[in-house]
């Protein structure tokens, strides 16, 4: 599955408090970002209140248009890609299988 350029956009956040689990996961996402094309934007969501009210428990996490990817791991580049497949999908799953 690879990314059509034009295509809707997202929203997507890296999470954390910027320790370097959190800084090496929102650098991952940017990677996987880019090796997929897609050009919106990475965010590195640090604000503590606000990443409480999005139900986020344990950080490094990834939301993307207000969804919960991954929360309390570092992903890599590859984990990454797949996650924002998904969610360039549509799938309604965000699970690991």
């Amino acid at each position: 599955m690879e990314f059509i350029p034009g295509g809707k956009t997202m929203k997507i956040q890296a999470l954390g408090c910027g320790c370097k689990r959190s800084v090496a996961n929102y650098e991952a996402v940017v990677k996987a970002a880019k090796e997929l094309g897609i050009t919106d934007e990475v965010e590195f969501y640090k604000d503590s209140e606000g990443i409480m009210a999005l139900g986020i428990m344990s950080t490094p996490a990834l939301v993307i248009d207000g969804k919960i990817y991954s929360m309390g791991r570092v992903l890599t580049a590859e984990q990454a890609k797949e996650l924002l497949q998904k969610a360039r999908s549509g799938s309604a799953c965000s699970c690991e299988k």
